[in-house]
Order: structure tokens, then C-alpha cells, then sequence
């Protein structure tokens, strides 16, 4: 009877040994693959605020660091764009461009939301939406600056968006792994932890550390 006792009790210690092997070993694997496809996310839409921002700086070369202003602009402005009115190669067509005194050059004006995306066409929804970093439920927006840095002596638009891991990365299931991740990159790796494009320090083209 003893024995059999002693036999259950074993079994379940075994039992619990394997799963909390099994833990440690699937709960890393699982964090990464949460990581990659949290982050994927973040970058599409930190994506569409970066080329909502060079559009508006190609209007108006400065960059905006307010989100109202941005989708404004995104929802209500237009951009002035240039076509060749011949193809190059048709010398008879340039001919008669040149005896006419005109440039092979034509502009037209097309709505900001009907290019920056395409071919996808955001909805206004969507458009008012980009400012929260995605898992927030629309309660924690992308922290946004905008400024001027000078580089020899002219002054630079620059522009810098950030998501941190902290806000995005479910911190419940995977606190320690989180907890870890964000000290190892920013001690071990000196990178900003979280999702970015741009900088407040110099210009960069406004590239996207997802990018490096």
C-alpha cells in the first residue's frame, strides 16, 4: 500500500516536473513569436505615419508633430504632382513641344489620401486611428515629435515616432520575457526599445530601426 502511494506521489512529481520544463522551454519560443508578429503590426502603422509625414514635408517643408494636423492634411489637402506630357524617346512630339515653347513637363494636383497609401485607400476611421499603437485599444498614441536640428548652417526638418515594447507587448503573459527583452536592448545593445523611425538628433532619412 506504502509503495503504491509512493508510486502515485512520484508520478505526479514527475509530472510536474515536466511541465515545468516544458514551460520554461515554450514560454521563450512562445514570447518570440508574439514579439515578431506584435511588432509587424506596429510597423505597418508606424509605416503609413512616416509617409503621411514626408508628404506633408513635401508640402510644406517642415514635418508636424501633432496628429490632428496630420490627419487633417492626410483627409483634406492635395498634392502638386508632375507627368511628361510625351514620351522622351518621340522626337517628332518633342519637336513640336519645343516650336510650341512648352516644357515636357505637366502638373496636376491629386488628393493626399488618394496617393500616400496607395493602392490601398484609408477610410477617415482609419486615418484618425494611425496615431494609437496597435494592442493599446486605441488608448495609447505613438509618441510623436517634430522640430528643426542645425547641420553646418541650415537649419533641418526632422521628425522622430516611437513605440515602446512596454506598450504593445502583452506584459501580463510575458512579463519577465518582456521585463528582459527591453534591458537587453537597451543595455546590451544600446537600441531603443520599441518600435521608431526618424530622430530628434540629426537627420536620418527618417529610417525606421526596424530597418538596421
Amino acid at each position: 500500500m506504502v509503495k503504491k502511494i509512493f508510486q502515485i506521489i512520484l508520478g505526479l512529481v514527475i509530472i510536474g516536473l515536466v511541465y515545468v520544463v516544458y514551460k520554461q522551454i515554450s514560454t521563450p519560443i512562445k514570447f518570440e513569436d508574439e514579439l515578431k508578429q506584435r511588432s509587424a503590426v506596429v510597423i505597418d502603422r508606424i509605416k503609413d505615419i512616416r509617409s503621411a509625414e514626408r508628404a506633408f514635408k513635401s508640402k510644406y517643408q517642415r514635418f508636424t508633430a501633432d496628429f490632428d494636423t496630420l490627419a487633417h492634411f492626410i483627409l483634406n489637402d492635395s498634392l502638386t504632382m508632375e507627368r511628361r506630357l510625351v514620351d522622351e524617346d518621340d522626337s517628332v512630339a518633342m519637336a513640336r513641344l519645343k516650336q510650341l515653347g512648352l516644357k515636357n513637363v505637366e502638373q496636376f494636383n491629386i488628393a493626399v489620401i488618394d496617393t500616400i497609401f496607395a493602392p490601398r485607400r484609408l477610410t477617415a476611421q482609419q486615418v484618425y486611428d494611425l496615431r494609437y499603437i496597435p494592442y493599446t485599444d486605441n488608448r495609447v498614441e505613438f509618441i510623436l515629435e517634430a522640430g528643426t536640428v542645425m547641420t553646418g548652417n541650415v537649419q533641418v526638418p526632422v521628425v522622430e515616432c516611437r513605440a515602446p515594447y512596454k506598450h504593445f507587448l502583452d506584459t501580463v503573459t510575458y512579463h519577465q520575457d518582456v521585463v528582459n527583452y527591453i534591458d537587453d536592448q537597451i543595455n546590451n545593445y544600446n537600441r531603443y526599445a520599441g518600435i521608431k523611425f526618424g530622430s530628434m538628433e540629426a537627420p536620418n532619412n527618417e529610417a525606421g530601426n526596424w530597418e538596421d
